[in-house]
Parts: structure tokens; C-alpha cells; sequence
């Protein structure tokens, strides 16, 4: 058995996790000839968005594809969606001028150096509220009913930035005044919030800390993939991972795609795409929610 589920880990994060994420891919928004976009310069000045990978990256992709499109006919301009395994590197690519907006974890936004002016740009708003959890998730199979029943499990992190996905966990470990090493019998990053529900039902590892708004996704849109997995553990509420500007999308441009985001719900199309994602709107967002995590955060390195 133990070595039928080390096949089974190895097949799923190689394939989810350690193949090589997708570049680049543009997205253009009225299928123009090349040389009418030469003509106007929008191809050789295309928004560069980047998206954390919360989910695994076929996931990801198809899950905003809608969103990008949306965007790409609005203000006019083709989208070049770069991916990368962490959460870390999408930071670093921010920090560095080298992507107009992203979508990012909440551990993430805390970890931005905000000298290099990337900022809040919105914040999503799901089942009316702006705020979402981590779920402690373990299998049906393995008899744990709290968090201090995982003493001595196989569990599973999504990236070391993720809020939900780690600095959670590791919070929660810190109240037994314990670490993961001493805690679980053995720990691994997965790098997306459904690859760790996926491991746990299949019996790989036997918890997980993840996002509950991916948790929630799947719950109406896959519900085969969350059989066999028992939420043991909500944590407090925590602000929305947000979407960010960086300092490369200045003017015009800038101010127009944030009221694209914010009046989305207002149009027809956009609003039936925010439906699929289980958004209600954008709202502008307040630094201050993301306090909590800072805070979190800040009680570790005490």
C-alpha cells in the first residue's frame, strides 16, 4: 500500500506541479490582422497579467481565460498571461516592473515590498463578504476530528507564501508550541490548493491545509473531487486574495482597467463570468484587512 501511494504522489505532482508552466500566452481581443494592431502600437504594449498558482496550471488558465478576454476587448489592448510554479516568483516579476496586474495569494500581498509601488487594486467579494478561511481537511479514512488529532499524519502545504496553504497551519502549530517537523510524520508542498484536496481523497497524505474558496469551487463545479474529504478545522476570517498594480500601467490605462474590475457586476457578460467564479463583484479593498495576516505572521517570528 505504501508503495502503491508513492506511485500515485510522484504521477500527480509531477504532472500537476513540476511540468513546466505556461510562458506566455496571448490573448488577442478582436482576432485583428497583425498589421492593424501594428498600426495602433497595441501589440507591442500588451497587458501582462500573471495569476498565483492556487490552482494547478490547466486550472488556472481556463479559470480566468473568461476574465482576460473580457478585459483584452475593453480597453483594446491583447493580454499576455505569464504563469509561474510559486507564489514568490509571481512577487519578484511584480516587484520588477514586469507584469501590468496580477492575482495573488493573501500571503503573498503581505510579502510584497511595497517600495516598489505595486499596489491594491481590488479586492473580490464572495457569498458577500470580501473575507475567506482556510480549511483543515483530512480523509474520511483517517480519524482525526481537530487539528491536534493530525499529530503523527502525512500532511499536505500548498506553497510557502500561501496564507491558507501554510502560514496558517504553521500558526496553529505554533498554539501546541510545535513545528512541522516535530509534528507530522512528513509534510510536502503540492503548489495547488486542489492538488492537496486531490491527494487527500485518494488516501496520499491524510490532511491538508487549503483555500476554502477553491474548496467551495469544486464543491458545486466537481463535487467527485472532494469525495472522501471531511473539513475538520475553519480558520478566522481572513481578506480575499487580491488583485495588485504595479508601477509598469501608469495614466490612463491604469484607472481604466481598476473601474473595469469595479463595474463588472454592472455588465451583462462580465457579470455572467464573475457567476462562473463564484464572485458577486470587485470592491476597491482595504489594506487593513490583510492586518490579521501580518499579524499571523508576525507571532511566528517571535
Amino acid at each position: 500500500m505504501k508503495l502503491l501511494n508513492l506511485i500515485i504522489v510522484i504521477l500527480i505532482v509531477i504532472s500537476a506541479c513540476n511540468r513546466k508552466p505556461r510562458e506566455v500566452i496571448e490573448i488577442d481581443q478582436n482576432n485583428r490582422t497583425r498589421q492593424e494592431a501594428v498600426e495602433d502600437d497595441t501589440i507591442y504594449n500588451p497587458l501582462k497579467v500573471a495569476v498565483s498558482a492556487i490552482l494547478s496550471p490547466r486550472e488556472t488558465y481556463e479559470s480566468y481565460e473568461k476574465i482576460f478576454k473580457y478585459i483584452s476587448d475593453e480597453m483594446g489592448y491583447p493580454i499576455e498571461f505569464h504563469q509561474r510554479k510559486t507564489y514568490a516568483e509571481i512577487n519578484q516579476m511584480l516587484e520588477a516592473g514586469q507584469l501590468d496586474f496580477a492575482f495573488i495569494c493573501t500571503g503573498a500581498y503581505v510579502e510584497l515590498d511595497y517600495s516598489k509601488d505595486v499596489e491594491l487594486l481590488a479586492v473580490p467579494v464572495s457569498a458577500g463578504k470580501p473575507y475567506y478561511n482556510a480549511y483543515i481537511i483530512a480523509s474520511e479514512a483517517f480519524a482525526a476530528e481537530s487539528f491536534e488529532d493530525l499529530r503523527g499524519s502525512r500532511f499536505a502545504f500548498t506553497d510557502p507564501l500561501s496564507n491558507t496553504g501554510y502560514l496558517y497551519a504553521l500558526h496553529r502549530l505554533k498554539d501546541f508550541n510545535e513545528t512541522y517537523d516535530s509534528f507530522f510524520e512528513s509534510t510536502m508542498f503540492t503548489y495547488g490548493h486542489d492538488i492537496s484536496i486531490q491527494l487527500v481523497a485518494k488516501g496520499v497524505v491524510d490532511a491538508a491545509t487549503i483555500n476554502q474558496l477553491i474548496f467551495d469551487y469544486l464543491k458545486v463545479y466537481q463535487p467527485e473531487r472532494i469525495e472522501g474529504v471531511r473539513i475538520i478545522e475553519v480558520s478566522p476570517d481572513y481578506g480575499n486574495p487580491p488583485i495588485v498594480i504595479s508601477q509598469r500601467l501608469k495614466g490612463e490605462k491604469r484607472e481604466q482597467l481598476k473601474q473595469l474590475f469595479l463595474l463588472m457586476h454592472t455588465n451583462t457578460e462580465a457579470s455572467s463570468i464573475l457567476d462562473d467564479l463564484l464572485v458577486d463583484r470587485f470592491i476597491e479593498g482595504e489594506d487593513e484587512n490583510y492586518n490579521s495576516v501580518r499579524e499571523m505572521k508576525q507571532r511566528l517570528l517571535d
